[in-house]
């Protein structure tokens, strides 16, 4: 008899986003010629800058030329693309990063997903709750907590952090020991920030209760206010304490081509049952190559172009473009009334469904008489409840016929 993984029967239905597919799907099949546009799921939609491109074709000539051809590469990553991490994103910093300290992959949600593979099953959880449901999920899977209490919407053995308007969306440090703390900055789906100063009291706490903070950086790109860390490495101490995982995808338009990397700082460290100390940066080596066998030459090149000086400049032309996006949602919000949080340093604006209404409620209100589909708060956790999430993600014409359609159609 073959045996399944039981903690798999702990989850909670399907995947968030499947249900949202799952329900646009019948709406549409009833209502055929409706003009449906979706600001929920936070994929791009505008193309791979023009540096990219050309770093592409060219990598693509080199494949076709058995004197450029390059087969597996190490899985660890290419040289070219790491230093490039280095000299792009953490030197100008002040971030004492080193090359041998990144691990490239196919994106970040694979990283955020395995990450807990290198960490032992006794330990105890910390998240912020709204959470991207990857963080829980995965140790779901892993057997890491207990089962799922419908009454209070958590799971048994978890430690939840509520972020909601009453706490300005900062967590509160956990009342009982904890050993990984999931933090996102930008936060998904808040879209709300950490300043240096709070960030660096989490890295304290973490030191203080050896603790690892798991920080999620994907959307660092997209922070505007100086007060706000773009790494968690700008934070004194975080080396000891904190790994981070950062993307290509919201940063670049990636979304299509994974590519991602995971920093784990040397000097981090974890504990042996019997109170042995054990560097974390070996272990997750040791899995990265045994269970993954590098991302494409072509991806790792045109990733390279992207932290170019000219990629930089093209980049953030589109992420601009996304932002001005957030600003028309916004200002719609604001003219209808509605309470809205994020947006500044974020894609993702995070609002408050109006006269109390549910989240799934609001989801479905929004989808029959607005043909806007975004995404319920309940599905990103108990104190998601009440919120609703938009992301400035489509074209700006897409964009721009939402709000009209806010504004115009939903009565609120």
């Amino acid at each position: 008899m073959t045996l399944i993984n039981e903690n798999y029967l702990k989850l909670q239905g399907s995947y968030l986003f499947a249900e949202i597919a799952r329900r646009v799907s019948a709406f549409k099949k009833e209502n055929p010629s409706a003009d449906v546009i979706s600001l929920g799921i936070g994929d791009v939609t505008q193309p791979l800058a023009p540096t990219v491109i050309d770093a592409l074709h060219k990598a693509v000539d080199e494949m076709a030329d058995a004197k450029t051809f390059r087969g597996y590469g190490p899985e660890q990553g290419y040289a070219f693309l790491r230093e490039a991490i280095v000299r792009t994103i953490y030197a100008p910093r002040g971030a004492q990063i080193a090359a041998d300290e990144i691990f490239v992959s196919d994106g970040a949600k694979s990283d955020c997903g395995n990450i807990q593979e290198i960490f032992g099953n006794d330990n105890i959880i910390a998240i912020t709750d709204p959470v991207y449901p990857v963080y829980l999920d995965t140790n779901v899977m892993a057997g890491r907590t207990g089962f799922y209490k419908e009454a209070t919407g958590i799971f048994e053995k978890v430690v939840y952090m509520p972020c909601t308007a009453e706490n300005d969306f900062v967590p509160e440090f956990p009342k009982e020991h904890v050993d990984m703390i999931y933090i996102c900055c930008p936060n998904n789906p808040t879209g709300t920030t950490l300043s240096k100063k709070q960030l660096a009291e989490w890295v304290q706490y973490a030191k203080t209760n050896n603790a690892i903070i798991l920080y999620d950086a994907a959307y660092s790109y997209y922070i505007t206010q100086s007060d706000v860390p773009r790494t968690i490495y700008e934070i004194d101490g975080a080396r000891d304490v904190a790994i981070e995982f950062r993307s290509f995808s919201k940063t670049a338009g990636f979304t299509g081509m994974r590519c991602g990397y995971t920093v784990i700082p040397k000097t981090v460290f974890g504990y042996t049952k019997s109170g042995k100390k054990q560097a974390l940066n070996p272990l997750w080596n040791r899995r990265h190559t045994t269970k993954f066998n590098g991302t494409a030459y072509i991806v790792q090149r045109a990733a390279e172009a992207v932290l170019s000086p000219e990629g930089q400049k093209q980049i953030m032309e589109t992420i601009n473009y996304y932002m001005d996006n957030a600003l028309t949602i916004r200002k719609g919000l604001d003219d209808v009334g509605i309470k809205y949080f994020g947006g500044i340093n974020a894609p993702y604006i995070w609002l408050k469904a109006p006269n109390g209404m549910k989240s799934w409620e609001f989801f479905d209100k929004l989808l029959h008489e607005a043909n806007i589909v975004g995404t319920p708060g309940a599905g990103f956790g108990p104190s998601g409840e009440g919120y609703f999430r938009l992301t400035a993600f489509g074209d700006k014409e897409n964009t721009l016929k939402a709000v009209n359609r806010i504004k115009t159609n939903l009565k609120i």
